[in-house]
């Protein structure tokens, strides 16, 4: 099978097309023009035409997944879930992610730091902290380390009572919103009341 034409995709900057006697059009990356050394009028088998289909699809997966880290911190387990809903198999997304872990753009301790501090330092507890990391697809091994880093929780609720109150003492029903407030960001009852107490917001064991 002979290529009639080779050029640059106009849509994306990483493909390169392959046009084909007959119509066919291979859609593959630098990589594999290089490694096979195409070149318009080169005779190609049909073992060939498929290897370079499925070497294509792979380094595409690659760079894909490249530019989806690149954009925002992502876990392994996101990032394998994005490119195979872009229509990646599972094995070319497993490929890439593993790519990406062994040059260092992949990381999921760091990612599982980065979400602990980020969601500590916006008020939240240890609840939230776990329903974050869970959501994100983090594995359950890293937690315990990632969540260990965060400050510890009198520290945010005193900075989050603060905010709230504004200095000002609060009657039953607000002291009551703010408690539920604190509880559904992740704090426990404990920490709560400890806090509240020590702030002057006397809570009483019945008020939960």
């Amino acid at each position: 099978m002979k290529i009639e034409k080779i050029e640059k995709s106009k849509h994306k900057q990483e493909r390169i097309l392959v046009y084909l006697e007959g119509g066919d059009l291979l859609r593959i990356t630098q990589s594999e023009l290089l490694h096979f050394g195409l070149y318009a009028g080169l005779d190609i088998d049909g073992e060939t035409v498929v290897e370079l289909q499925r070497l294509g699809k792979r380094s595409e997966t690659r760079v894909r997944a490249a530019n989806m880290v690149s954009a925002r911190p992502l876990s392994r387990k996101e990032l394998s879930r994005k490119l195979y809903d872009k229509g990646a198999s599972s094995e070319d997304a497993e490929a890439a992610a593993d790519w990406l872990e062994e040059i260092g753009a992949l990381d999921d301790a760091a990612y599982a730091a980065m979400l602990v501090r980020h969601y500590s330092a916006m008020g939240y507890g240890e609840g939230k902290l776990r329903e974050e990391l869970y959501r994100r697809g983090v594995p359950r091994e890293l937690w315990g380390g990632a969540i260990a880093e965060a400050p510890e929780a009198q520290s945010i609720l005193t900075k989050v009572i603060a905010q709230k109150t504004k200095g000002k003492a609060l009657d039953e029903k607000n002291r009551r919103k703010l408690c539920d407030l604190l509880l559904r960001r992740g704090f426990l009852w404990r920490d709560v009341k400890a806090a509240m107490n020590r702030l002057g917001e006397t809570i009483e064991d019945g008020e939960d």
